[in-house]
């Protein structure tokens, strides 16, 4: 089993920053791609971005291409989600899973999901 915890979530006006953290246990061993996703109230679970194993390989979706950098640091078992310049559609629930086989941009393909931390963007 492999346990995947967010945090860093929070209130923040339209133009701030938020970082937020994803930090994995269990049985962690191997490399494998993280990704990050957002729902909102009503909505289904989409695709933010994601890193390869070794960070050299990022992917993000159109909507936060420029303001949003995902990284991680293999040492600490952590993936990061540095959000800038951050906008009220930006508001949802944050998540951050383990990709399986399959496709990055697809929710499905993930195999492992922590139980997401909250961001909302006031204007």
């Amino acid at each position: 089993q492999v346990q995947l915890v967010e945090s860093g979530g929070g209130l923040v006006q339209a133009g701030g920053s938020l970082r937020l953290s994803c930090a994995a246990s269990g049985r962690t061993s191997g490399i494998y791609t993280m990704g990050w996703f957002r729902q909102a109230p009503g909505k289904e679970r989409e695709f933010v971005a994601a890193v390869s194993g070794s960070g050299r390989n990022t992917f993000y979706a159109d909507s936060v291409r420029g303001r949003f950098t995902i990284s991680r640091d293999n040492a600490k078992n952590t993936v990061y989600l540095q959000m800038n310049s951050l906008k009220p559609e930006d508001t949802a629930a944050y998540y951050c899973g383990r990709a399986g086989s399959g496709s990055v941009y697809y929710a499905r393909d993930y195999d492992y999901w922590g139980q997401g931390t909250q961001v909302t963007v006031s204007s």
